[in-house]
């Protein structure tokens, strides 16, 4: 009888035992699950967290005032569906896009780059030049203390798309002689460039590159540049009319660019933001006629370079307006800009005056 009480107290003691194995088990495999959800969680957070600190712009928009608001409550039915005459120039007004909108017609904007929810407004020129525009005209401080205030103003005209001053700089100009490239441009010194970087970084600005191209390949000139565009609030900007052939001159022979130019550029600067993990960027291309931008259809932006077309003549505000209609809103990318030239332009358009275009433009730059 005690042996028989013996063993079954010891096949009790097993089964007892494979539970508690069991259960054991089954603890270690919730405590495997629980950790690798935790896991998980943490790499999507710390993903999260990767991507918001890659799209995060180095700027500071200029705030408007607290009274400000948008040109569109200012204006009439008619001119809510209508642009302005002058630029539709004896043709159909219809809008194509709602007063306040940069976005041009069935564009869309897949990154977040600086045009997403905010305007440019930039300075141009050269520093050795009063003739290239206003950045040759004033001191650095003093240029950005007035680029401010311009700024300032369409912060107040649209406070829905807070304006970011930007610094355009001209890192090559085109010249008329060969240059010591043979390639009829002059490089800017790095320490001007160095010089005009700090002071965007310092004021919470931008600053956008300028190639003038003599002979030279777009692609060339901007590789000269990929120290600096390497900067998180540094891009791009090309200006067609001084790229010309073998044998023809800047200046004395209009220029030309091909859009499938610009758009090696644009993968270029797409692939250099995600190989150094950089915020997105933009590339600007100037164009006043017809010649000096071809192929437009060959252009596509990314989901991290955004494309402005940027209308850069100089006259009477009518015929000023118009072009824009033809060569922004009606031979679009994604972005149009629009160039006011205070010394030449009659007369020079206030901020609410722009805003009225059709698209709004995402950058306004005066020179």
């Amino acid at each position: 009888m005690r042996k028989i009480t013996v063993i079954l107290f010891v096949l009790i003691l097993g089964v007892f035992a494979a539970a508690c194995s069991e259960e054991s088990s089954s603890d270690q495999q919730d405590n495997k699950t629980e950790t690798e959800e935790e896991t998980k969680e943490k790499d999507e957070t710390e993903s999260a967290s990767s991507d918001a600190q890659h799209s995060e712009q180095p700027f500071k928009a200029v705030e408007p005032d607290d009274s400000a608001a948008p040109v569109r409550e200012g204006l009439t039915e008619e001119e809510l569906n209508n642009m302005p005459s002058a630029e539709a120039h004896g043709g159909d007004r219809t809008r194509m896009v709602p007063v306040g909108e940069t976005l041009v017609k069935g564009a869309e904007d897949e990154s977040s780059g600086p045009l997403k929810d905010h305007r440019i407004v930039a300075y141009y020129g050269h520093p050795d030049s009063e003739n290239m525009g206003i950045l040759g005209e004033m001191e650095p401080d003093a240029l950005m203390e007035k680029l401010k205030e311009q700024t300032q103003a369409f912060s107040n005209a649209d406070p829905e798309r807070p304006a970011v001053p930007m610094i355009e700089l001209i890192s090559t100009v085109a010249q008329r002689t060969p240059g010591p490239e043979g390639k009829y441009y002059h490089r800017t010194s790095p320490e001007d460039i160095d010089r005009y970087a700090e002071l965007a970084e310092e004021n919470d600005a931008l600053l956008m590159l300028d190639v003038q191209l003599g002979t030279d390949s777009v692609m060339n000139q901007v590789k000269l540049l990929e120290k600096w565009l390497k900067l998180p609030y540094v891009h791009l900007a090309i200006d067609t009319e001084f790229h010309v052939a073998e044998g023809e001159t800047p200046g004395v022979n209009l220029g030309q660019v091909d859009g499938a130019e610009v758009q090696q550029a644009v993968d270029y600067l797409s692939k250099l933001v995600e190989e150094n993990d950089l915020p997105d960027k933009m590339i600007l291309v100037h164009q006043f006629m017809d010649e000096a931008l071809t192929n437009k259809e060959a252009i596509t932006p990314t989901d991290n370079v955004e494309v402005v077309l940027n209308y850069d003549g100089w006259g009477d505000s009518a015929t000023k307006m118009s072009l824009y209609r033809k060569f922004v809103r009606n031979e679009a990318v994604q972005y149009g800009g629009f160039k006011i030239f205070y010394n030449k332009d009659e007369p020079v358009m206030s901020a609410e005056d722009v805003l009225r275009l059709d698209p709004n433009p995402a950058v306004i730059n005066y020179q």
